[in-house]
């Protein structure tokens, strides 16, 4: 199940937080690590930071953009500092995230994504994932350097991961709520945003509508079957349209 668990780096500017974050994951059971556009890597200080995490660092995949990172992903939990303009589920606790991201990595990987150094996710990238997180801190200091983020939010999905092992019973989650891959989702949206364009729901070339719309249906959360459905209702409508 942990190696359904994958830790996102995006644009990461200083090669020994790679390192430290490989070291953090490791000492909690996390390998797989994916690095998006990195600063620099592979580097000698990444390697000296990772202590006996070598191996993860040595079978981090690096890529150019996010979508590529998290595309299969049935969870993408981005951990912010603050909300943003978008108004994605948020987990105010990791315990919470953290039983959330064990459930899911039951039945499809799942990211946890973490900004660059100095200014975290952009807002695109935040559109990107599904849910969000927040660490609890000092409110009058509340800087955590990037591996010591990662450290906490690991540290609470191995947590809970022992806990559901130490029980002897796996909760089996019905088919039918098993939450559909984040390409699944795109697939929906632009289906929606095509259906929209083609039937004049949409009139106005900068309407904030589609967004809207997309938001409602991130906040819904729908399972892979209820998404099926109504990508199924909307080939319906589609049919229907008069060729233009």
């Amino acid at each position: 199940m942990l190696s359904n668990i994958r830790i996102v780096l995006v644009q990461t500017f200083h090669p020994g937080n790679i390192g430290a974050t490989a070291r953090a994951m490791k000492t909690m059971g996390l390998t797989n690590l994916v690095l998006v556009n990195p600063r620099q890597f592979p580097d000698d200080e990444a390697t000296r930071l990772a202590a006996g995490a070598a191996d993860v660092l040595d079978s981090a995949q690096v890529v150019n953009q996010l979508d590529e990172a998290v595309s299969d992903c049935v969870q993408v939990i981005g951990a912010s500092a603050r909300l943003r303009s978008l108004p994605l589920p948020h987990f105010e606790e990791p315990d919470d995230m953290a039983q959330a991201v064990i459930q899911n990595a039951q039945h499809g990987p799942v990211a946890l994504v973490f900004g660059r150094e100095r200014s975290g996710l952009t807002n695109d990238e935040i559109r990107c994932c599904t849910h969000q997180v927040s660490i609890p801190a000092n409110p009058d200091y509340g800087i955590l350097n990037l591996s010591q983020a990662v450290q906490i939010l690991a540290y609470e999905v191995h947590r809970a991961w022992r806990r559901r092992d130490d029980s002897h019973y796996v909760y089996q989650q019905a088919t039918e709520t098993t939450p559909p891959s984040r390409e699944q989702v795109i697939y929906f949206q632009e289906h929606l945003g095509r259906l929209m364009q083609q039937s004049g729901f949409i009139t106005q070339p900068h309407a904030r509508t589609e967004e809207q719309l997309q938001a409602l249906f991130t906040r819904a959360q729908p399972s892979r079957k209820e998404l099926s459905l109504l990508r199924g209702l909307l080939s319906a409508f589609e049919s229907h349209l008069p060729d233009r």
